[in-house]
């Protein structure tokens, strides 16, 4: 069963449906985090085997031995990003798998436990999910890039309207004083961001939202990682085998929706729109609100 204090998986039921493990296949799970959705293959299909990855050595360590213990050889776990997936996969002798699973969400133990991912409590402004594949932590940006760079990653990556306000405010700040944890840089923005209507306040985000997304995509080179690791996939996938991506936010969707359209000769597309939670699931889980998932198959040639 998942370790439901380090994360809690979205959407098991559809990627179930849509992966659709069959006896005796290889399956990955390209964003291992919590297990869940590895637990929830292995125990769907009871002859199958799973490869997980994950470039977080803290949520292998933490997470891995249960299922290993449960699983034995039909788990197994590479530390290192879905990016690397042909290169993880050549070390272990795999060439060709028969299906791809990867949820894109930030775990919520990584928001929670990790440095500089959250607003809300006061820690070093690092925002990297792994220290030891990035260099640049989000202090870093704030602190040596110039005012049009940091307004431009803050618009493109965070969708951020407000983003050349915030760009000039940090300049402004970090003359005075660099910036080194999340709640600087919070009180920063929240200070210059115009506040929501009074009837507004109800549906609207914290005013920091979109800029601390925006660090941490740009940090983790998030974005890019998708774009090479959906191209990898689609190379070391088997015909008639399923790839499943698990967005939670737009950005990251359009990534996956425009790599399917543009792929149709070899795909064959199973979800027409983005499969969302359901009204139970949003119940249980409210995290489960942003995740759309889509789904395709490798045709046969």
């Amino acid at each position: 069963m998942e370790n439901k204090i380090y994360h809690k998986s979205v959407l098991i039921n559809e990627v179930l449906q849509y992966l659709d493990p069959k006896p005796n296949k290889i399956y990955i799970d390209a964003t291992f985090g919590g297990g869940g959705h590895s637990t929830a293959i292995l125990e769907k299909e009871p002859s199958c085997k799973v490869i997980a990855l994950d470039w977080d050595k803290n949520a292998i360590s933490k997470n891995y031995p249960k299922l290993q213990e449960k699983f034995g050889d039909r788990i197994k776990v590479l530390w290192g990003n879905f990016a690397s997936i042909k290169k993880l996969l050549e070390n272990e002798k795999i060439n060709s798998i028969d299906g791809i699973l990867a949820d894109f969400g930030t775990s919520q133990h990584q928001i929670e436990h990790s440095a500089g991912f959250s607003f809300q409590k006061d820690t070093p402004l690092d925002m990297r999910m792994s220290q030891a594949h990035h260099y640049f932590k989000a202090s870093d940006i704030v602190n040596r890039f110039r005012e049009k760079e940091l307004a431009d990653i803050i618009f493109k990556y965070g969708e951020e309207r407000h983003a050349r306000r915030i760009a000039n405010a940090i300049v402004e700040q970090r003359k005075i004083l660099k910036f080194a944890t999340t709640s600087q840089l919070a009180n920063l923005i929240e200070s210059v961001v115009p506040r929501p209507k009074p009837y507004m306040k109800k549906h609207s985000i914290h005013p920091a939202t979109k800029t601390f997304q925006a660090l941490r995509i740009f940090v983790n080179k998030e974005l890019e990682n998708i774009e090479i690791f959906l191209k990898d996939s689609l190379d070391i996938l088997n015909t008639e085998s399923n790839i499943v991506c698990i967005s939670f936010h737009s950005l990251e969707d359009r990534i996956v929706k425009t790599f399917f359209r543009a792929h149709k000769e070899n795909l064959e597309i199973l979800t027409k729109k983005p499969i969302t939670a359901t009204d139970e699931e949003l119940a249980k889980n409210p995290s489960s609100r942003s995740a759309k998932l889509r789904a395709a198959k490798k045709k046969i040639f």
